[in-house]
């Protein structure tokens, strides 16, 4: 038997160094235009409307143009947990509520969740429908943009499925695209799911890899934009990196490789801008990163 210190290295450990560097330059299709700093470390979610970048934060809604002049700043008296901006209509999930603002940071409603036991970490709207991914109980709520509870679902595509949502973390988002798809990323499977809005599977693509082509770790990814095309930006951990995948899966390019975010924890959060620019809320470095296609 070898001594501990004579023992050569473990053969079955993960080496990932190999995966943080990218040797193809033309796998880079964006370029980093812009660092919006930030003024304190509470930032916590970012989205982008009718040409302004909404950023929600320990307890307030802050609104900012494209080269970081304020616009307006709205506080709150709880900690909001996620939040969706859509043609003007902002929805902030709270602990116990939703509430709808208008553009402008002026409340139009507000109404309690049917169910306050819950990890609220993803909204989305897109006409009259509203979709939560509640990451505690791993399922989607359903509401209208009005307040009436809809339902639920835990994507099971069939009766008797062993599984569902597979949320290992606190990871779990949902996007719908400019033609009202639901897609829904299922963390534990590396997977991207298409879901109809009343909860039944309509198709997925899954990509669990350490390469370019697909995602690693317990839980990736960790949140997803949608290009107007219908491609979907994509933001890790682990391996912290953002990448564009085509509608059907297929990696297409880096947004920024691994060597942007050296010592990175956290994956950075995602809105997608005019032109195909993409905002990324560096949690690491406490800036938004914004890149335009090369």
């Amino acid at each position: 038997m070898k001594r501990p210190d004579r023992r050569t290295g473990n053969p079955w450990e993960y080496r990932v160094d190999e995966y943080k560097k990218v040797s193809d330059a033309s796998l880079i299709g964006y370029d980093e235009v812009l660092n919006i700093k930030l003024d304190s470390a509470a930032f916590h979610g970012i989205d982008f409307d009718k040409g302004n970048i909404y950023l929600i934060g320990s307890d307030f809604l802050q609104v900012i143009s494209p080269d970081g002049i304020e616009i307006f700043h709205k506080e709150f008296p709880t900690t909001p947990r996620a939040f969706t901006v859509d043609s003007d209509r902002v929805f902030i999930v709270f602990s116990n509520h939703i509430a709808h603002f208008n553009g402008n940071g002026m409340q139009v409603s507000s109404w309690k969740m049917k169910d306050e036991n819950n990890l609220i970490t993803a909204i989305a709207a897109y006409g009259n429908n509203l979709f939560l991914a509640d990451a505690a109980n791993r399922r989607i709520l359903r509401y209208t943009t009005s307040g009436e509870y809809l339902g639920m679902f835990e994507g099971k595509s069939e009766a008797g499925q062993v599984h569902g949502f597979i949320v290992p973390g606190g990871c779990f988002d949902l996007k719908v695209s400019i033609d009202g798809e639901l897609w829904v990323v299922n963390p534990g499977k590396h997977a991207l799911e298409l879901y109809s809005n009343e909860g039944k599977l309509l198709r997925f693509w899954e990509k669990p890899s350490f390469t370019e082509e697909g995602f690693s770790g317990c839980c990736n990814p960790v949140h997803i934009a949608i290009l107007p095309d219908g491609s979907f930006v994509t933001s890790e951990k682990g391996i912290v990196r953002i990448k564009i995948h085509k509608p059907y899966g297929d990696f297409q390019c880096y947004v920024a490789p691994p060597e942007q975010f050296k010592d990175a924890v956290y994956a950075p959060d995602l809105a997608v801008g005019n032109n195909g620019m993409i905002y990324a809320l560096d949690f690491n470095t406490n800036v938004i990163r914004v890149y335009s296609p090369l």
